[in-house]
């Protein structure tokens, strides 16, 4: 059986898994009674190992294996919880990072064993929670294993299924010849976990395991069934061997998920009337449950029974319901972006369609007019599904930021915590995979420069854990994502002393700068306020990265700070890229396209009503100063309006606002981003281009960046 089609679940399953861990870790540390968590951490080490041997990860499948060890101890109440634990549990989830990462570079888990780190947890086990490594000096490997039997118990153990079956003439007779050429004949059943995926693989690697040691004369059910999993979770076998007892069981239970087995040796009698085996019990193992111990514990020996001639009852094994379906599938992002380009094309042809429509008159036009809008709401509906199918929690990617926090925290000798809200916000997958970067940027710079030391904290009067923010939430077609600390917040005239010394600007241009310029500095290239260079900020390679990204992405950031209050980092991301809602408009002969998502109101305003401040334009709106942009005027297009009234668009980013004056309004529209490539790089107010339905071009404009 080829494992490697395995590799993208597994890839999958083992994020899931790190992430989980990642985040019971961290309440373990602040709830070390918590039996629950202990529960969720050792299942999901228990499926890590499984799933690391089922593909042949044998590095990853011994590092999850004393992970699942020390758990099982703390499970059981030989063991509390404490700093030491946790510690040595984040550094195995940071190796096991590492294998992945090279398993999905490689296909491979790399040559590293992490001995250090298996050494800590053995000391562990060994010595309770407190132990060093220097606690596994004195103590044989059989008094270690010795004390694990201790703790074997005898309740995952399945029926001796092995009884049930009766054997074909041609088998019977193979087992005899084998035995009177001195080798040894085992009847045995094999327990699969009952929470393992890909149950074949496992009985697949059992197969495999016993091949060195001996010959597999009879399997039930078939191995062609139990390839195609047309079994429940055991099955049994028939093997001929020289290898004690002993060495079979312990080929069997090296494969992962496999719960137990039991089995002893049979001794065939001289006669037999119809093919009935007689069994001599040498010895027996019991099903030891793997997932709370590793060893085995001998039973005391049964007295002989007779193979039974009835077929197996799998019902009776309690696995006889239906399997739960599951409801979710896993499709790959690029069938997902070949689809939203399908639904792309059809909404430009359909308003291709609408545009013909417009153009008819008469009883027809009635009948394709209302055809037209049936279609206008089918693809709005297929449009949003596809997104739907599209969006992922930006939970996917915050989830990592608590662990990071509490690194920096022992990094950088400051205590602090990071509260989160808004996890459950959705966003196109597409920027998800790119907003995590920028992310970390933001939060690490808090950790490191907005939050105080305690000692400063207390001399302010403030509590001694800093506090910072990460929330997340829905805003029309954005998402915003703000990052704010209770720290020392920006101090402006610093920002510009260090653009002197720099040389960035003259100290003309600094004492002409406001609060925002001088906050803006922050985002250039090789811009740093730090003093010293640490290994977690100061090379000033983080925030115009940063703004890079986001607005590459179709997004914008702003910092509000208040100097010995904090800072507030927000970010705006469009819901997708691809598709959105837009107001058309006429500058001229041309035709614009604004997304919905950045207006508020259409006013009318008489051109009596502009007023003058600081020579521009602005307009006095229910209470609000706000400043005219004539986009005729920004674009270097002609306008074509001679009205005595302005058709103004009152766009707002943030809490600005500004109107933009326009010829003419078309109305709102669907419409398909198209990138314009490097052609107009040089003008961002154009962030893209679309397609009309009568196939002229119409260019999309990105009112943020006239703020």
């Amino acid at each position: 059986m080829d494992v490697s089609q395995y590799l993208e679940i597994f890839i999958d399953e083992t994020k899931e898994h790190l992430e989980s861990l990642n985040n019971q870790l961290l309440i373990l540390e602040k709830e070390p009674e918590n039996e629950e968590t202990v529960n969720e951490i050792f299942r999901a080490a228990h499926s890590l190992k499984g799933m690391a041997g089922t593909m042949g990860y044998k590095r990853m499948q011994r590092l999850t294996h004393d992970m699942e060890n020390v758990f099982s101890e703390v499970r059981s109440g030989k063991m509390k919880i404490n700093a030491n634990i946790v510690d040595i549990v984040f550094q195995c989830l940071d190796a096991l990072e590492a294998y992945l990462t090279n398993i999905m570079e490689f296909q491979d888990e790399g040559t590293e064993d992490n001995e250090p780190i298996i050494a800590r947890l053995n000391a562990v086990l060994k010595g309770g929670a407190d132990a060093t490594v220097s606690d596994l000096e004195g103590g044989s490997k059989e008094q270690k294993t010795a004390a694990l039997q201790e703790t074997a118990k005898e309740d995952g153990a399945g029926g001796k299924n092995y009884k049930t079956v009766k054997l074909k003439d041609f088998e019977l007779h193979a087992a005899k010849e084998a035995v009177n050429a001195g080798m040894k004949f085992y009847g045995i059943t094999v327990s699969v976990d009952e929470n393992c995926i890909l149950k074949s693989a496992r009985a697949f690697l059992v197969f495999k395991n016993l091949e060195p040691h001996g010959e597999i004369i009879c399997s039930v059910p078939s191995a062609q069934d139990i390839e195609d999993e047309k079994f429940d979770f055991d099955f049994s076998l028939f093997v001929i061997s020289k290898e004690p007892y002993e060495e079979i069981y312990n080929a069997i239970m090296g494969v992962s998920e496999i719960k137990g087995a039991v089995g002893e040796e049979l001794s065939l009698a001289e006669e037999t009337d119809q093919g009935t085996v007689s069994e001599e019990k040498k010895e027996e193992k019991p099903v030891a449950e793997e997932t709370k111990t590793q060893a085995a514990q001998v039973q005391t020996p049964e007295k002989p029974a007779n193979l039974k001639q009835t077929p197996p009852n799998n019902a009776a094994n309690g696995n006889s319901g239906k399997p739960v379906v599951n409801r979710s599938v896993r499709v790959d992002i690029e069938k997902l972006d070949v689809l939203m380009n399908l639904v792309s094309e059809l909404i430009i042809a359909k308003n291709g369609i609408v545009s013909v429509s417009d153009g008819n008159s008469g009883a027809v036009s009635q009948n394709l007019r209302e055809q037209v809008e049936y279609l206008e709401s089918i693809t709005t509906n297929l449009h949003e599904s596809v997104m739907k199918v599209r969006m992922v929690p930006i939970e996917s990617v915050v989830s990592r930021f608590p662990r990071m926090i509490r690194d920096l925290s022992k990094k950088l000798n400051k205590k602090m915590e990071l509260f989160m809200s808004g996890e459950d916000t959705e966003l196109d997958r597409t920027v998800i995979d790119e907003i995590g970067d920028p992310l970390m940027h933001i939060l690490r710079n808090s950790a490191d420069h907005g939050l105080e030391s305690a000692q400063v904290r207390r001399e302010r009067g403030k509590p001694e854990v800093g506090s910072i923010f990460l929330d997340a939430y829905q805003d029309g077609n954005n998402v915003v994502i703000e990052v704010r600390d209770d720290g020392n917040g920006i101090d402006v005239e610093q920002v510009k002393r260090k653009a002197v010394e720099k040389g960035a600007l003259t100290q003309e241009q600094v004492d002409n700068l406001d609060d925002k310029g001088a906050i803006d500095l922050l985002f250039r290239p090789s811009f740093s306020t730090a003093e010293k260079i640490t290994d977690v900020s100061g090379r000033g390679v983080g925030l115009d990265v940063v703004r890079t990204k986001i607005e590459g992405l179709g997004g914008d950031i702003e910092v509000k700070t208040e100097l010995g209050a904090g800072s507030t980092f927000i970010i705006r991301l469009p819901l997708t890229l691809a598709i959105i809602q837009s107001l058309m408009v006429i500058l001229g002969d041309e035709k614009y396209a604004i997304p919905l998502s950045t207006i508020q109101t259409l006013e009318d305003v008489s051109i009596n009503e502009i007023k003058y401040v600081s020579g521009k334009e602005v307009i006095h709106l229910r209470g609000k100063v706000i400043p005219l942009i004539r986009l005729n005027e920004v674009l270097d297009v002609e306008s074509s309006s001679q009205s005595e009234s302005l058709i103004v668009v009152i766009i707002q980013k943030g809490e600005k606002l500004a109107g933009l004056v326009v010829d003419e309004l078309i109305g709102q529209q669907e419409i398909v981003i198209k990138s314009l490539g490097k052609y107009l790089n040089s003008n961002k107010l154009i962030s893209g281009a679309t397609i009309l339905g009568d196939g002229e071009v119409a260019l999309i404009l990105d009112p943020g960046t006239l703020f």
